[in-house]
């Protein structure tokens, strides 16, 4: 859409001709519409399956962009780059807005929009900040002198009140943002260049990170450093930023982690962020703290989960060198960055594409995997003998794993009201368990002869339905344990998978004897003829969310 906007805009044939025909194969739009227009271009090759995450790539700096950010109402986009300019773009369509804004006599490491977008901060190589009006993109006032090697970094404080600036001279200094004078002395107290500066949320304090692979917390009233120096990585550190609610503190640094920082203590919180393989450059809090963005020298951005550290998704792609900035937009739903490649990139911080992440905590193979019926949880069953319950939201698990019986656990499943789980193990048992404190309810149900391989609840949560190597099904009242009425016997092999229908009345059940067969849940007889047609064992089956059609996976490999 973006290569072809401006034809489709003059003539809107060219939606057909231009932008249809390159659609991803997945896109509802080619899927839709392509049949109605095959005599147009034909992709033989290449197409992607899906929309790209990144949407805009911005182009116009003619070298490396160092440093971006969005303006307060998320409309405009600000670059600062080696080519001793600063450009502001429109967020919506990436179009440059005005003329590049020129005054700095080298390369632009930093930039950052006032809170009311009406300034603009920028710092350079030229050992300078200077102060910009937004709208016309004129200087105002002299540069601030004060440091003598490159200014890193800047940042406006949450009033706009006071500039604070990080500079290769091992200084920060705090500045009146009106005035542009030196508010006090210098901080010292870092051994290296000063590399990232931020303000907390409420204005009081600022962090900074530096050279000498240490983060630091200084009292902006008094410049006096809160604290010991926070020591964890092993390299410099690059990027510094604190949450929205100002209670923890991100680094990001050359020794390829993220690190996560309790403010008030300076406790590291959890382990490191691994994930990128080369520095990491940039990293940065969603405005609702729900996410973190880091952006590193091995061309990627990665979107992790602010709580738990787990990271989201894959990379994403698009630069051809190293990412020096990432920010998000004031709503959290896009990022924005700068690279060496001279360009800045928009993405969609929530894309809907493909995600890959990995739970992890069992230590042999896991056979069964279940929601909880409210979305909450996810419940695991696995040849280690264990069963583990994970929080969906954080993907970490909940309390310490259960112990499953005697060996492999086979099948999991949830009650309907999510308060329970239910467990077929290899021990030939099936068994209940508190989901809330793992501890197990009552005794394990006993009646088959062989392994328990599928285990389910009735929609109304009063029975539990179960399946064996022994080839039959057993019913089980879900309160008191009790087998309810005899084995229900038919198939001539294993019966790998069971499930009772969305009304409760009927089981559907599939066998290692190629055959998926109906049951009257309530009298236990069979319904009708076996139902035929695969050629191998029937590993899964289960019903459709209206009842009326049943669904069977089998060794043979079809569905």
């Amino acid at each position: 859409m973006n290569a072809f906007g401006y034809p489709m805009s003059q003539s809107v044939p060219h939606i057909y001709l231009s932008a249809l025909p390159f659609s991803p194969a997945e896109s509802i739009a080619l899927q839709h519409m392509y049949h109605a227009f095959r005599s147009t271009l034909s992709v033989e090759t290449g197409r992607s399956a899906q929309w790209p995450v990144n949407h805009l790539v911005l182009r116009g700096h003619n070298d490396i962009v160092y440093s971006v950010g969005f303006s307060p109402n998320g409309t405009r986009v600000i670059s600062g780059s080696e080519d001793t300019t600063v450009r502001i773009w429109d967020a919506v369509s990436g179009a440059p807005i005005g003329e590049p804004l020129r005054g700095h006599t080298n390369g632009v490491c930093s930039v950052a929009f006032s809170p009311d977008g009406t300034h603009i901060v920028s710092s350079s190589h030229d050992h300078t900040v200077q102060i910009w009006d937004a709208v016309s993109g004129v200087p105002i006032g002299k540069p601030l002198q004060g440091h003598n090697r490159t200014v890193r970094s800047v940042m406006l404080s949450p009033d706009g009140t006071h500039i604070v600036s990080g500079s290769d001279d091992m200084t920060i200094q705090i500045w009146d943002a009106v005035s542009g004078s030196p508010i006090g002395k210098p901080l010292s107290g870092h051994s290296g260049g000063v590399n990232s500066v931020a303000f907390s949320p409420d204005g009081k304090h600022i962090t900074s990170g530096s050279d000498d692979n240490t983060v630091r917390i200084w009292n902006v009233q008094s410049g006096a450093p809160i604290g010991q120096p926070l020591q964890g990585h092993s390299k410099s550190v690059e990027s510094v930023g604190f949450s929205p609610d100002g209670t923890r503190i991100v680094s990001g640094s050359r020794d390829e982690t993220v690190r996560i920082w309790d403010a008030r203590s300076g406790a590291p919180i959890g382990e490191p962020l691994h994930g990128h393989f080369d520095c990491v450059r940039s990293v940065t809090f969603s405005p609702n703290g729900a996410h973190i963005a880091s952006g590193s020298d091995d061309y990627t951005i990665r979107l992790w989960d602010a709580m738990s550290g787990v990271p989201l998704g894959e990379p994403l792609q698009g630069h051809s060198h190293w990412v020096n900035s990432v920010a998000f937009s004031p709503d959290s739903a896009r990022i924005i960055s700068g690279s060496y490649d001279k360009t800045v990139q928009i993405w969609d911080a929530a894309s809907d594409g493909p995600t890959s992440e990995t739970l992890q905590g069992h230590s042999n193979d896991i056979y069964s995997v279940a929601y909880s019926p409210d979305g909450t949880r996810i419940v695991s069953g696995s040849q280690d003998s264990a069963i583990r319950i994970w929080g969906v939201v954080s993907r970490f698990p909940i309390g310490e794993p259960i112990q499953g019986g005697h060996g492999t656990v086979l099948s999991v499943a949830f009650s309907p009201d999510s308060a329970r789980i239910v467990s077929g193990s290899i021990d030939d048992t099936v068994r209940i368990w508190d989901a809330e404190s793992g501890a197990q309810i009552g005794k394990p149900l006993e009646g088959h002869a062989d392994s328990v391989l599928s285990v389910a609840c009735s929609p109304s949560g009063s029975h539990i339905i179960s399946s064996s190597a022994d080839k039959t099904i057993r019913i089980w009242d879900a309160n008191s344990g009790a087998p309810i009425g005899e084995p229900l016997q038919g198939h001539s092999a294993w019966v790998r998978s069971v499930a009772f229908s969305p009304n409760g009345t009927h089981i559907v059940s599939g066998s290692d004897d190629t055959t998926v067969r109906i049951w009257d849940a309530e009298s236990g007889a069979q319904i009708g003829k076996p139902l035929e047609g695969h050629s191998d064992w029937v590993c899964s089956a289960a019903f459709s969310s209206n009842g009326t059609c049943i669904v069977s996976g089998s060794e043979d490999k079809t569905i």
